[in-house]
């Protein structure tokens, strides 16, 4: 409903702000770090947003970074986690850093969130690498996709592959890769550098 909102940051409190446009406020809920992130009151500022819809609760969601956007939709999608479980993560990891936790089964890493336990972290884990197999499986199945030149090291691959769980296609991700002269270095870095030029 709401791809995003631009107006005067009215309000910053723990785990919202408010944004006046045209005289309206609006509540939008964000991660502590996008918190820091978003400038003085008084500025003008542009959230990209989520609108939020249950049986007892309507909320939007607000995040300076369209990956970070993309992380919270992808949590929405696995079971047992909700619009505060999403956010708290948020406050707590980069979608880079989250991205590569699911790709090595870092179940310590996630599990060091708040209010995300063992059990909870390896769900995430197995649901998100069960939907990156389902959508290499249509990848492998479509004929005009074509081979990618993108396999030339393993921390290449491992961020490919963190990269689509983010929600980018292959093709996406190969047309950034192609603009990163320098593919020696740590998968997280690979994956930093993919959404500095996927998220433009």
């Amino acid at each position: 409903m709401f791809a995003y909102i631009k107006g005067t940051l009215e309000e910053k409190s723990t785990n919202y702000v408010v944004i006046d446009v045209g005289g309206i406020g609006y509540k939008i809920f964000m991660s502590n770090i996008s918190i820091n992130e978003i400038g003085e009151l008084g500025k003008i500022v542009k959230v990209h947003t989520y609108y939020y819809v249950r049986e007892d609760n309507i909320s939007l969601y607000g995040f300076l970074h369209h990956d970070e956007l993309k992380m919270f939709e992808l949590l929405l999608s696995v079971s047992g986690i909700g619009a505060k479980s999403a956010i708290a993560m948020l406050s707590n990891i980069t979608p880079a850093g989250f991205a590569c936790a699911i790709i090595s089964n870092n179940v310590a890493l996630l599990k060091k969130i708040p209010g995300i336990g063992p059990k909870t972290a390896q769900r995430i884990i197995l649901e998100l690498q069960d939907k990156l197999k389902s959508e290499e499986e249509l990848t492998k199945n479509d004929e005009q996709t074509e081979i990618s030149f993108v396999q030339n090291s393993e921390n290449v691959n491992e961020a490919v592959q963190a990269l689509q769980i983010l929600g980018y296609n292959k093709k996406e991700i190969d047309k950034a890769f192609e603009k990163i002269a320098n593919t020696d270095v740590s998968v997280e870095e690979l994956i930093k550098k993919g959404l500095s030029i996927l998220s433009r």
